[in-house]
């Protein structure tokens, strides 16, 4: 398997298909770079370098008891971009993933990267507070914490119902139980520790001066019936907060990509990456 070795001695696992202009994907909690396969294959297939890691404890990735936080995520990151030289990049994070991206960018600046793409991403805090009140309650936070804690197997397996909207009334339940099986495949291979960890990073990081820092073209997108991540904290803030961006609402989509969800996302991709 293809893997970097990080300055902390920490082997990250990455998929590197295609050539081209390099196309770098973050994927979110609980999950690892085969979420992103379908979006990996159709960049790749037009003409684009597709590259996906799992993030350190995720996936095939190692599992240090240390550096599951924010910061080293992004610094892991970094590293994978520089040994692999790549330039001129387009990153894109989904959820946690798109966390992962703002904090490069404000801890690593933009010299190797062109455009960014934040897709129902955790910024610019999640975090409900007195500065944002739209946030997420802390004891929300405490129930996924103690769903890692408690019987994972099961809480993983409720969490994808949601994760997908297929709770909602009247929802696309075609492949439902597949998407729904990989979703717990996926969520499974992330370590315990890591798992629990990331839970703090991606709901009580602040990324408002990472945004602030990012000087080039972003597409900040969100479905507005995201049950995950809500857009009202989320994707309109970051898209004030980054001067040259521009934000796209997918109405009535969940958080985890699918059906008619899916199609619309990727085709905003390839426009993304032609424009």
């Amino acid at each position: 398997m293809p893997t970097i070795t990080t300055d902390d001695g920490t082997r990250i696992f990455y998929k590197d298909w295609g050539s081209g202009r390099p196309v770098v994907f973050s994927h979110g909690w609980p999950l690892n770079a085969d979420a992103w396969d379908e979006q990996l294959r159709l960049v790749a297939e037009r003409g684009h370098r597709a590259i996906a890691h799992d993030r350190r404890g995720h996936g095939r990735s190692d599992q240090p008891w240390h550096g599951n936080d924010m910061d080293t995520y992004a610094d892991d990151l970094a590293q994978l971009i520089d040994r692999l030289d790549l330039r001129d990049a387009v990153l894109v994070g989904h959820s946690t993933g798109g966390g992962e991206v703002a904090r490069y960018l404000g801890r690593h600046g933009t010299s190797r990267v062109a455009k960014a793409l934040l897709l129902s991403a955790v910024p610019p805090l999640m975090l409900r507070g007195p500065g944002n009140p739209e946030g997420t309650p802390l004891e929300a936070l405490d129930g996924i914490r103690a769903g890692v804690d408690g019987n994972r197997s099961q809480f993983y397996w409720d969490l994808s119902e949601s994760f997908y909207g297929f709770n909602r009334p009247g929802a696309d339940l075609s492949g439902a139980d597949g998407i729904r099986r990989a979703f717990w495949l996926w969520s499974m291979q992330v370590g315990a520790k890591a798992a629990y960890d990331c839970v703090r990073q991606f709901s009580e990081t602040d990324f408002t001066e990472d945004l602030k820092r990012i000087d080039i073209p972003t597409l900040v997108a969100h479905g507005d019936d995201d049950q995950i991540v809500p857009i009202a904290a989320a994707a309109p803030r970051t898209a004030r907060l980054i001067p040259d961006s521009v934000l796209k609402v997918y109405p009535g989509a969940s958080h985890g990509l699918h059906g008619a969800y899916r199609a619309a996302f990727e085709a905003d991709l390839l426009d993304f990456l032609t424009s």
